[in-house]
């Protein structure tokens, strides 16, 4: 089980028969279950990190499901619970709710609706310990910055911590937006120079006149519009780390002065001829090919070689599109952090539209379309794919999947059985693709046949 699936469903209740009435139709769905007739030992289960649900009646002997309730939530707060109650019992479990519940149902219940209410509420529960785990990762100088659980961010975060020890120049391929300057910043801040200063320039975003300028610095009356003396960027981070991007844009005059200048670890202001020691590192960045770039004459063989005493590439978001949701939602929890937002979990139709987009932007692009999901600018189910956005074979085979399902249940009126017959499917198998596909019975059961 990775750490963003939660299926674990903790039961409580002091009647053995509902015990194993209840276990026996979740684990014919394919939820996991321990029961528990002893609301104390269910106190002693959960933890902060329970990767499921709880369940539990309300009156028992011991403590009440209320009062389980309140222990289980010291130490896991957003835990969802669910409560079962008796007729009498109403008014305490709609207290209950105001203090935290979930939701309750009364006895006897449809265990249909149950298994509704616990797979909503494993869906909540695994979004919560994916946010808390997002949150730890915050305090870690890599982590915090390259989020992913592809192999290939693995390794890359493996060679950032070890490349970060080192005191030696690093050239980072990626493409636009795939998040160059996080892998610098993550590198800086995990070396010896942390606490020194991080200082970036984008050599792109620049005149020609005014690299050398900002790279070096000027004298008071160097040029025109030298009013007073200024510090370059390679003397301000001196000490620190020194972040080139764009570097293929750096005229070929100002290449040879940087060469010069990583060789001798000094620099002469411009107009000026005192010396200025340095001791830094340069990390430059490039979404071009260096090397390829050197035999057309636009860039310097021997600066590439200073400037890439070590290399790491950036894949691009489309080849990891295992990170695409874990990306999402982590942005937008972010988003809804600092604008102070409530915000729904994307459902199935939308994550779709995510996984088949081709980011062309990467990360950055993604950061952007979250952070409008979070500002309520971006629809659900309703959201369609872009003209230029390709539809393989697998999305339409799954749309064609979740059309006979949903028109099914329609038809239906919600009666999975009658579903099951029609379709000729296990209740497991239904039950699966209903989750996968977004499908809710109680969405669809009221709907009719004529206006789908």
């Amino acid at each position: 089980m990775t750490h963003t699936e939660c299926n674990q469903v903790l039961l409580v209740d002091d009647d053995p028969a509902v015990l194993e009435a209840t276990r026996q139709w979740l684990e014919l769905s394919d939820i996991q279950v321990t029961t528990l007739n002893d609301p104390l030992a269910a106190e002693e289960v959960i933890n902060a990190d329970f990767p499921g649900v709880l369940v539990s009646d309300i009156r028992m002997p011991g403590i009440s499901g209320t009062e389980l309730m309140a222990r289980v939530h010291a130490k896991a707060p957003e835990l969802p619970t669910i409560l079962i109650t008796g007729h009498g019992d109403i008014p305490m479990a709609v207290e209950a709710m105001r203090n935290g519940a979930w939701d309750f149902l009364e006895k006897p219940f449809d265990p249909e609706r149950l298994e509704d209410i616990i797979r909503k509420a494993l869906i909540t529960r695994s979004l919560q310990l994916e946010n808390l785990r997002l949150r730890a990762a915050m305090h870690d100088p890599v982590n915090k910055r390259l989020l992913g659980n592809s192999q290939a961010m693995v390794t890359l975060r493996q060679q950032v911590q070890r490349l970060a020890k080192v005191q030696a120049n690093i050239l980072i391929h990626g493409e636009t937006g795939a998040g160059k300057e996080a892998v610098a910043l993550s590198l800086h801040e995990c070396s010896s120079r942390a606490h020194k200063p991080f200082v970036a320039i984008n050599c792109g975003a620049l005149t020609h006149e005014l690299v050398e300028s900002e790279l070096f610095g000027h004298r008071k009356g160097a040029f025109t519009g030298a009013l007073e003396s200024r510090e370059g960027k390679l003397e301000l981070a001196s000490g620190g780390t020194l972040f080139l991007d764009e570097i293929e844009s750096m005229p070929l005059p100002v290449q040879i002065k940087l060469l010069r200048a990583i060789q001798e670890q000094k620099i002469e202001r411009i107009g000026s001829n005192q010396l200025i020691d340095l001791d830094l590192i340069i990390i430059s960045a490039t979404k071009i090919d260096l090397l390829k770039l050197s035999e057309q004459g636009q860039f310097r063989e021997d600066l590439y070689y200073r400037l890439a005493v070590a290399e790491l590439n950036i894949p691009p978001l489309r080849e990891r599109q295992e990170d695409i949701l874990l990306l999402f939602k982590h942005f937008i929890y972010q988003a809804a952090e600092v604008h102070d937002l409530e915000i729904e979990a994307p459902d199935a139709a939308y994550t779709q539209t995510l996984l088949h987009n081709p980011w062309r932007g990467n990360v950055r692009e993604l950061r952007n379309k979250a952070t409008r999901y979070a500002l309520g600018l971006e629809t659900q189910a309703t959201e369609q794919q872009s003209a230029d956005t390709p539809v393989g074979l697998a999305a339409q085979l799954e749309d064609y999947e979740r059309n006979l399902i949903r028109d099914s249940l329609i038809r239906q009126q919600g009666n999975i059985q009658k579903v099951m017959d029609e379709l000729q499917l296990p209740r497991r198998t239904l039950n699966q693709k209903m989750l996968r596909l977004g499908l809710q019975r109680d969405a669809l059961k009221s709907i009719s046949d004529d206006n789908p």
